[in-house]
């Protein structure tokens, strides 16, 4: 088998070496890990993967504390009153950003109270599917339906208010320039569900989930959002071209964050440890086959993507007026 190799391994292996010059004392006791996800979600079991890998380089023990519940601000807000001392950590998901933009009333300040680490994975861009009782059988249909439908709209289902299919959904209605209705469940399995009963039409499916039910015919995958045909369903061709150009996304990430103030040295050692935990082959491999890739992105990149995302999640909810709470 292939493996997958993150470059600059190297280089990153003199900042190692000189941390431990200055480091010895850090890490010298578990580090923890605070989770936003429950347990046994894909969510949780790659942050447990990267916690696997990661502490091996560090040379302690990464304690794993789930503390799910209000999109991740619980275990957000722990960490951000946490010491910048490197020893509390959190991995979050876009989550993050879209709490920051529609609830004003969060217990921290997302730009001010955490240190970017690293992005260590990132996903693929979302999937639209429709039940097969859906008289659709391209985006150009799904598009031509929904504009007939004067009196009652097609819906479409997410994971939550607030959840990225939520903005992903009302991103696609801005552009198709169609009406959706927005019906909320707590998860994407439960949406999934709502769909195969045929109580909603479509889902913006975030992979890996649900694929098998596309590949037992039980979902028909209309259009991919990503810029280009994904090679998992390579006869699905993408949003934009089926007709609706301006609908491209990126995939989803998860990344680690401490608290801020955490010294630039020990948030430079993590992202270092975090890249050569990512190249072990085992971990290559796990996120191959959950249909993700390591990514490995350091804390300047990482800022900057937090910002370009809060940017365009802002500009989403204002023109489709999310509410902002």
């Amino acid at each position: 088998m292939r493996v997958l190799m993150i470059p600059g391994i190297a280089s990153f292996a003199l900042v190692l070496l000189s941390a431990a010059a200055w480091g010895a004392a850090y890490p010298d006791r578990p580090v923890r890990l605070v989770l936003g996800f429950p347990p046994s979600g894909t969510s949780d079991e790659i942050g447990r993967i990267v916690a696997i890998h990661l502490q091996r380089e560090l040379g302690v023990n990464i304690v794993v504390d789930n503390r799910p519940g209000a999109g991740g601000t619980i275990a957000s807000s722990i960490v951000a009153r946490a010491d910048p001392d490197g020893y509390t950590i959190t991995a979050i998901s876009p989550s993050f950003i879209t709490s920051a933009v529609l609830n004003r009333r969060l217990p921290y300040d997302w730009r001010k109270d955490f240190a970017p680490i690293v992005v260590y994975a990132r996903g693929v861009a979302n999937v639209v599917v429709v039940n097969p009782r859906v008289p659709a059988k391209s985006i150009q249909e799904l598009v031509a339906l929904a504009k007939s439908r004067k009196d009652r709209p097609l819906s479409y289902g997410s994971p939550g208010y607030g959840a990225v299919q939520h903005f992903v959904g009302e991103s696609f209605k801005l552009s198709a320039g169609i009406n959706l209705a927005h019906v909320p469940y707590k998860g994407q399995a439960p949406a999934l569900t709502a769909l195969m009963g045929g109580e909603i039409d479509v889902v913006f499916l975030q992979p890996p989930g649900g694929m098998p039910l596309i590949k037992a015919g039980k979902l028909r995958a209309l259009g991919f959002a990503g810029e280009s045909r994904w090679p998992e369903l390579p006869d699905v061709p993408t949003v934009a071209e089926s007709g609706v150009p301006g609908f491209k996304l990126k995939g989803t990430f998860h990344g680690l964050l401490a608290p801020a103030k955490t010294p630039e040295r020990i948030t430079n050692f993590l992202h270092a440890a975090t890249r050569k935990a990512l190249a072990h082959p085992a971990a290559q491999n796990f996120f191959k086959r959950a249909g993700w890739r390591v990514d490995g992105s350091g804390p300047k990149e990482f800022a900057k993507q937090l910002l370009d995302e809060y940017e365009g999640y802002t500009k989403v909810a204002r023109a489709a007026k999310i509410e902002v709470r």
